[in-house]
């Protein structure tokens, strides 16, 4: 008997969990994006996990740890460390779990419906401000970003009340109270996407092929080539995706001239590696312009995959047993805004695309490069786009993406446009 229930509990936590990554995986899968059908997964997983206790919010959050973010543990394998990758899920799936059940276990501290389900509530909208080794992907109102239901705060906070007071007064229809959560402001105060003649550019290079010398050129006139293209359009911008130079640009004399000349037809945005006057290295955005460019460099770094967040004697251990011993990319003290024909962009390269840190002074414009060929094929490229979603909604800024081996994309007003 006691089997049984310990199955159940696993089977509903794996339940939740499900709904809470539907609308991830419709996307990811068959391509579906649909607001009414996100409404209802959204709302059943709210619901559900409301109702459930500790063990089963515990289960909840191990699947939910597993669903979103199991493509993390893939960077072992470009490290030839595919031992590595369950371990690697596994303890991402046990933070989530962990963090769910101490959520859990103190609404149960006193045998009250009214302390047990404040507890639940205010754990869901605290959860987007916890964020592990400083990674704040996970934002439970993610699950509501293409549905009916407004992202912001107070519109979840209706949600999770109107869910609460269903349950406590077991009365189904105090759900509909979640209307009030429409973004009604947003629909009906949309602004047109402007016409800047941006071109944004798309390639699918590998890991393995992009860091071998041997294709290096190969890889520099595609670039170059696409630059053309931009031209030919009569483009005013083009953006090529995140280190799609994979060298020092700065130390590449000649492909620097020859970039420089062109940016006197077209403003290039482009990633590439910088090594300042320390030898430091950087994950840097380059804006070449009317013949002279400046740089712009990654503020916020990737924990473990560009910095190690662990103590400095810890950190040197693990980058010498799974990195090589490689160096630690240098962060930017600052985060960078530049001007492109009298339009303020702001500068985000890859993973501090999704950070909240680059939106809170609700910049309008963002260019930013990424490169997902570390992780694909995954859900990541997805997820990455639903966060973003998610911010161009939540600050009302557009954003300019241009990437390597996933789509490229605008969003505006929180919608895609290819």
């Amino acid at each position: 008997m006691r089997e049984y229930f310990i199955i159940n509990k696993i089977i509903r936590g794996l339940l939740i969990a499900i709904f809470a990554s539907m609308a991830i995986y419709l996307d990811y899968l068959f391509n579906i994006v649909n607001p009414l059908l996100n409404t209802i997964f959204g709302l059943l997983t709210i619901y559900l996990i409301l109702k459930e206790d500790s063990k089963v919010w515990f289960w909840s959050g191990f699947f939910i740890g597993i669903f979103w973010f199991w493509w993390i543990s893939l960077s072992f394998k470009n490290y030839g460390f595919f031992w590595a990758m369950p371990i690697g899920i596994l303890f991402t799936a046990f933070s989530y779990g962990f963090l769910f059940l101490i959520s859990a276990k103190v609404s149960e501290i006193y045998k009250n419906r009214i302390f047990n389900l404040g507890i639940k509530i205010s754990s869901l909208i605290l959860f987007s401000y916890i964020h592990p080794f400083g990674f704040d992907w996970f934002k439970m109102e993610l699950i509501f970003t293409n549905s009916y239901i407004g992202i912001l705060k107070w519109q979840f906070l209706i949600v999770l009340l109107a869910t609460a007071i269903a349950i406590y007064k077991n009365n189904m229809l105090f759900i509909s109270l979640v209307i009030f959560a429409f973004p009604f402001n947003r629909y009906y105060n949309q602004t047109p996407l402007p016409d800047r003649k941006i071109e944004l550019t798309n390639f699918h290079i590998n890991v393995e092929d992009k860091w071998n010398l041997k294709f290096q050129k190969q890889h520099i006139d595609m670039a170059l080539n696409k630059i053309e293209e931009a031209i030919d359009k009569k483009q005013k911008i083009v953006i090529l995706p995140e280190s799609i130079f994979a060298l020092f640009l700065n130390r590449s004399p000649k492909l620097m001239t020859i970039l420089e000349t062109l940016s006197n037809e077209i403003t290039i945005i482009t990633g590439g590696l910088y090594l300042d006057e320390k030898d430091n290295p950087k994950n840097t955005t380059y804006i070449f312009q009317n013949g002279e460019f400046k740089i712009a460099s990654k503020a916020v770094l990737v924990p473990f995959g560009e910095y190690n967040p662990l103590p400095t004697w810890l950190g040197k251990i693990v980058n010498r047993i799974f990195f090589d011993g490689a160096p630690d990319y240098k962060a930017s003290l600052k985060i960078t805004d530049y001007i492109v024909d009298g339009v303020k962009y702001r500068n985000a390269i890859c993973y501090e695309g999704t950070s909240e840190k680059l939106y809170q002074d609700k910049p309008k414009n963002m260019i930013l490069i990424s490169n997902n060929g570390w992780v694909v094929p995954s859900v990541e490229p997805t997820l990455q786009k639903i966060i973003l979603q998610y911010y161009s909604k939540k600050y009302g800024t557009t954003i300019y993406h241009s990437a390597n081996m996933s789509p490229s994309y605008i969003i505006h007003n929180g919608k895609i446009y290819k």
